[in-house]
């Protein structure tokens, strides 16, 4: 395959894992340049890591680097903006989570992918590990029976002088709280797993944090296939935990862990009477692939050398989207949501909040 051109926006923590990703593959891709408005914060990143490009406007770095891949690391409240201007320059496009600000934001970025011909995936890492794949394909096959009853937890810790970041725990800039910032990961995972969902009823609160946004929220969800899932996302655990569990008529799976998983990670169980081959399917999982930046980077750059679509762009990323401002809207208004009710002329199609404010108890 051909060495691209690959280019970072955004100097911040997360970027490095975008350069770990970037160097695991280095025959098949090459990190050009980096992008920070501040010019010191850039250069100091790219004498780091050995980068030769060093920009602090857009337009120069699409224009002078000529990236074809552009990974996205800034803020939330930029990345519509920028996935907008790469691909229109050529690029395709790995954005930082959450992709956008809004259902309005999504709309006009896939108006972007269907006009350039480029694409924009968001980093949903947890699709990407083998083990995963491997039950995604146990359920597909009907092996554990119909799912019944699914729990996913975001369980997280995230103290005041964390919120001291100046973009942090803001409606303009983070663009909600850990229902899009934290439990996006495994929120994502579990569509991925189960599929489709029909309608949501949820509240989100502040309860402890001098922030804008909530810093809890909780969800029941009904999904296409009957399934009923509990989601609760929370910065407030001070035992953090990734936790997700799925209920099928033959077996159980769990998976336990925090930022990220192995193989290891998994737990399977066989309903009492039930013949054990569900089971025996599951535990043969294939070589650990761990779910994470180097991974998804890795499928990336398969998807671009044959020109197909990455399984989080397009309406897959749009599942994930659609989910959360349902979950923020149902909890605004006290009202259950249906998957599609969201549209232009709805003010939570124009962003996540829909103009409310949550207010401390």
């Amino acid at each position: 395959m051909p060495t691209l051109r690959a280019a970072i926006i955004g100097t911040g923590n997360i970027a490095r894992q975008h350069v770990r990703g970037l160097r695991a593959h280095t025959d098949r891709a090459d990190l050009v340049a980096v992008l920070d408005v501040d010019l010191a914060r850039a250069t100091a990143f790219a004498t780091e890591h050995g980068i030769a490009g060093i920009y602090t406007d857009l337009t120069a770095l699409l224009e002078g680097a000529r990236p074809e891949l552009v990974h996205i690391c800034t803020p939330p409240n930029f990345h519509a903006t920028l996935a907008i201007a790469a691909m229109q320059a050529g690029a395709n496009v790995l954005c930082e989570k959450p992709l956008c600000a809004s259902l309005a934001e999504l709309d006009r970025i896939q108006a972007a992918e269907k006009r350039t011909g480029r694409f924009c995936a968001t980093v949903f890492q947890m699709r990407y590990g083998s083990s995963v794949r491997h039950v995604r394909a146990a359920i597909d096959a009907g092996t554990l029976g119909r799912p019944l009853v699914a729990v996913c937890h975001t369980l997280w810790f995230r103290n005041a002088a964390y919120y001291e970041v100046a973009w942090r725990g803001k409606w303009s800039n983070e663009l909600g709280g850990p229902t899009v910032g934290h439990g996006i990961h495994a929120m994502d995972q579990l569509l991925f797993m189960l599929g489709g969902w029909r309608q949501l009823r949820s509240v989100a609160r502040t309860l402890d944090r001098a922030i804008e946004v909530e810093d809890v929220s909780a969800a029941l969800v009904d999904f296409d296939n009957g399934c009923v899932a509990s989601i609760v996302n929370s910065i407030l655990s001070p035992r953090q935990e990734t936790y997700l569990r799925l209920d099928f008529q033959k077996a159980t799976l769990e998976l336990k862990h925090l930022y990220a998983y192995s193989n290891e990670s998994w737990r399977f169980s066989v309903a009492d009477g039930a013949p054990v081959e569900p089971i025996a399917a599951l535990s043969n999982l294939p070589p650990n692939v761990s779910a994470d930046h180097v991974a998804q980077i890795g499928a990336i750059l398969e998807d671009i050398a044959h020109g197909t679509v990455p399984v989080t762009a397009g309406d897959e990323a749009r599942r994930t989207i659609e989910l959360l401002t349902a979950i923020y809207k149902s909890s605004f208004t006290g009202l259950p949501v249906d998957r599609g009710s969201i549209v232009a002329g709805d003010p939570f199609y124009d962003s996540f909040h829909g103009g409310h404010r949550l207010t401390q108890p």
